[in-house]
């Protein structure tokens, strides 16, 4: 199969679909390669490097669009991207369409049989190829968050850790999954007086047991969240419903009743973001200001790491990536169930329940593409 991977073009996006250690493991099952010129200077890796692995350095991404069965990427296909896919091809990446009706309707209408990485699952319904990612940013927020709190950037001139003698900030954490664990984590070695907020007691109770003494846990009612919210000099929105859109926990009203200069980090925003108040920001313009409270809204954080974010990802993606192209899309999706609840869109159908729902189309479901 002809495989490609182009230059991300999201704005301040370093990461790559494929890094030369995953070519080669393409080339040595018998595939073809094409890589964008380019495509791996975010991570460090030349386009000789590329070829040493065995791909075919090709100079633009219509190239890549225009020759190769299977394009493997990182960030959803910007317009210009979706302008060039085409049916009978494959693309396998993060898409995020329940926020999304605008790249949706291009996918749909192009043809194209879009995986998705964020609702392939695993075992008990975890999300594997989500974990990585969730990992950094989990930790990369309570980082961008210290950093939004300083003075200079609008924040209330607090440290996070404080220092003998003068109080730590306050962290609420708004999810205990794997964003919010890792954000906990981040926090609590800052030194920061944190609490997680979930509604499943089971996940209270492994927080508790992991943290013991050092992060307090709470159910999250409306009124524990609201009390949590208000109190807090740092509020991550770590929460997730696959495949869906986010709901929006803290609402406008809420803002009134927090400190100014109190800073919001929202990792939802991909999934159109947990804050009523929350639109989403870029690298190179992180944070706005908003009733006098600090937003952090960038919808790819993992991508300001991009070597350790580009490596992490492809040590879970590669494996599924083979098999589409060892077997074809639908016989590797056929073999694995887990693989198949990745299919979002094909031929012009909507199959993802979740983003049919959202955005108002037509149902599909899995086993009428694969039967």
């Amino acid at each position: 199969m002809r495989v490609g991977t182009v230059r991300e073009s999201k704005t301040h996006e370093y990461r790559v679909g494929l890094t030369p250690e995953s070519v080669r493991e393409f080339s040595a099952h018998g595939h073809e390669i094409r890589v964008e010129s380019g495509a791996g200077s975010g991570i460090g890796a030349s386009d000789s490097d590329y070829e040493a692995a065995g791909a075919t350095i090709r100079p633009r991404a219509a190239d890549i669009f225009s020759e190769c069965e299977l394009i493997v990427k990182v960030k959803e296909p910007q317009a210009e991207e979706r302008a060039l896919l085409h049916e009978g091809q494959v693309l396998f990446t993060y898409l995020h369409l329940a926020p999304d009706p605008e790249q949706t309707a291009d996918l749909v209408k192009s043809g194209v049989t879009a995986i998705a990485y964020e609702t392939v699952t695993g075992p008990g319904r975890t999300l594997p190829l989500l974990k990585p990612m969730s990992q950094v940013a989990g930790r990369m927020a309570v980082q961008a968050g210290a950093s939004a709190l300083q003075k200079e950037h609008g924040g209330r001139g607090i440290l996070l850790g404080g220092v003998p003698g003068v109080m730590p900030g306050k962290v609420a954490v708004i999810g205990g999954g794997v964003v919010g664990f890792n954000a906990a984590q981040v926090a609590v070695g800052m030194g920061s007086d944190v609490t997680v907020l979930d509604r499943d007691p089971e996940v209270l109770e492994r927080l508790g047991i992991h943290f013991e003494s050092r992060a307090k846990t709470r159910f999250s009612s409306r009124a524990n969240l609201a009390d949590s919210v208000a109190e807090a000099d740092l509020v991550v929105g770590a929460v997730l419903v696959p495949g869906a859109a986010a709901p929006r926990l803290v609402t406008r009203d809420m803002l009134a009743t927090m400190k100014p200069g109190a800073v919001l980090v929202d990792v939802a925003i991909d999934q159109g973001g947990c804050f009523e108040t929350s639109h989403a920001t870029t690298h190179d313009d992180p944070t706005f200001v908003l009733d006098g409270i600090v937003h952090y809204c960038v919808a790819n954080m993992p991508g300001a790491v991009s070597r350790t974010s580009t490596y992490a990802l492809n040590n879970v993606t590669l494996p599924h990536a083979l098999n589409i192209a060892d077997m074809g899309w639908k016989a590797a999706l056929r073999s694995n169930p887990h693989l198949a609840d990745g299919l979002n869109v094909h031929a012009g159908h909507v199959i993802y329940e979740a983003v049919a729902s959202e955005l108002g189309y037509p149902w599909t479901p899995v086993a009428d593409i694969l039967d």
